[in-house]
């Protein structure tokens, strides 16, 4: 660990994470993200109460701006980008690849269409803590690395589905090995500081709107059912070539985050190199996998809780242990120093107020219904007059990425100016109010075949209202969401304005 006032070791300008930024108090800020000193006064002599930061304010005037750290945002928009690209590939054919597998019954594709996509959101959500857990004591970026290989792995392995256990297994393996979002989102947050916290957290939906256009647009049109190189004949894997550019683009982006992603995570400075790190995780894995009988992240403990004899010598094997096997103790698990060390926790009353879990409840509610949206509406679109409104995976991919184009512009052009004249809470409670706009005039689109040769501009004009609403929802909500979970967690540490 650099001395105060050294450069930080490996010449590296970065910004450090956002405990740090907030330095109103007396001392020094914690190094750990612990609670911070119970006691600080001010240097008026007054307590030590802090002020919540204000929930309805865009940003603080009282600090001033520090400059947003542009290369590490563009990385991070970078790796949004390529999982937002590859993740939205999936929904536009997904209703007619179900459709083809042999036990899906035709009448009941949204039964199964949604048991794929659950099975996805379910893993998820199954493993979000843990890949929070390991990136708080390896660093972010392996994390991401490790999630962004698998997902690829995943997409290929989707592309040669053929059957509905297949596909269900697959999204649920993929569900399990990737929790990027996450941990991208955390990385905002640490190289930001609430001066210029809002303006970075308005771009990353931005980034998820390019992603709503390049994604869709990818798996409608790269679609083949006839084998592109053998004319005439059945293409035996029409959904490979989606999944394969998916997976390209993952790696590409694996590349990049491998050179050009700085670590985040404050104490990950005092680890070992990233290289040993992936080296004994997979060490761990190998040894807790294989049942090993004397794993080696048990025998650092197994040395340190050996009771001495009466006379105060240490016990013959314990001795011959440690010689032996000193460098089969050196694993992910057996060295203290290969996690980052963090001694003050927080009790859960003070994580889990009323605040916390009003906004927490909201957000589920905010989350199942964009997804919801996200999963039915493909369903809808592709099935036949009059339950949907027959449109193919070209016409749904199309569809989907002009949702796309309107996110990049209202949040661009129209979101900040709402947001500073109505603030996150309102915003956040208009973007709830127009889901529920746009959940209710779906059905009331119009079909293809009421009224021709209008029919069919009607249908898209209507649909594209709605898919409108739902995108300013989607996208003035999850904004608002993300600035409220980073102000609540501003409380929860006890920081001042």
């Amino acid at each position: 660990m650099a001395a105060k006032g050294e450069p930080i070791p490996g010449g590296l300008n970065r910004r450090k994470s956002s405990t740090p930024h907030y330095q109103t108090f007396p001392t020094p800020p914690p190094k750990s993200r612990g609670r911070p000193p119970t006691s600080p006064t001010s240097s008026s002599g007054q307590g030590s109460h802090t002020n919540p930061p204000n929930y309805d304010g865009a940003a603080d005037q009282d600090h001033q701006n520090s400059p947003l750290p542009k290369k590490q945002l563009a990385m991070l928009a970078v790796i949004a980008l390529a999982e937002q690209t590859a993740l939205n590939s999936i929904s536009p054919y997904l209703p007619e690849m179900t459709s083809t597998f042999p036990e899906v019954d035709v009448g009941q594709i949204g039964l199964y269409v949604g048991t794929i996509a659950s099975s996805f959101a379910l893993a998820q959500f199954a493993t979000n803590f843990f890949w929070g857990w390991l990136s708080d004591r390896i660093g972010r970026k392996p994390v991401v690395m490790l999630g962004t290989i698998l997902t690829a792995a995943c997409f290929i392995a989707f592309g040669f589905c053929k059957t509905l256990w297949q596909a269900i297994v697959v999204q649920a393996l993929m569900g399990l090995v990737n929790g990027n979002q996450g941990v991208i989102s955390t990385c905002l947050g640490e190289i930001t500081d609430r001066s210029n916290q809002s303006k970075a957290f308005v771009y990353l939906p931005v980034i998820y709107g390019i992603g709503g256009i390049t994604g869709p647009a990818l798996g409608g049109l790269l679609v083949f059912q006839n084998n592109p190189f053998k004319k005439g004949k059945k293409n035996p894997y029409p959904y490979l070539l989606p999944n394969l550019f998916s997976a390209t683009i993952l790696l590409i982006d694996l590349v990049l985050t491998g050179f050009l992603l700085e670590e985040s995570l404050e104490e990950a400075r005092d680890l070992p190199p990233l290289k040993k790190r992936v080296e004994s995780l997979f060490s761990w894995l190998w040894q807790f996998t294989g049942s090993a009988r004397h794993p080696a992240y048990l025998r650092h403990q197994v040395h340190h809780n050996s009771s001495p004899r009466v006379d105060g010598i240490v016990g013959e094997d314990t001795e011959d242990e440690t010689t032996d096997n000193e460098s089969e103790t050196q694993t992910l698990f057996s060295m203290p120093e290969m996690f980052s060390n963090n001694n003050h926790h927080l009790t859960s009353k003070e994580i889990f107020s009323r605040d916390t879990i009003l906004l927490l409840g909201t957000y589920l509610v905010f989350q199942l219904s964009n997804i919801s949206f996200n999963s039915l509406y493909p369903i809808f679109a592709s099935a036949p007059e009059p339950t949907g409104r027959m449109l193919s995976p070209e016409e749904i991919g199309l569809s989907l990425s002009f949702a796309g184009i309107v996110t990049i512009v209202f949040q661009v052009g129209i979101f900040g100016k709402l947001r500073e004249k109505m603030g996150n809470k309102r915003t956040y409670r208009a973007g709830l109010f127009l889901f529920f706009l746009s959940m209710m005039m779906m059905p009331w689109v119009g079909h293809r075949s009421s009224h021709p040769p209008s029919a069919k501009v009607w249908l898209w004009i209507e649909l594209g209202f709605v898919l409108l609403v739902k995108t300013v929802a989607a996208v003035g909500g999850l904004t608002s969401a993300l600035l409220l979970v980073s102000l609540r967690i501003m409380i929860i540490y006890g920081f001042q304005r």
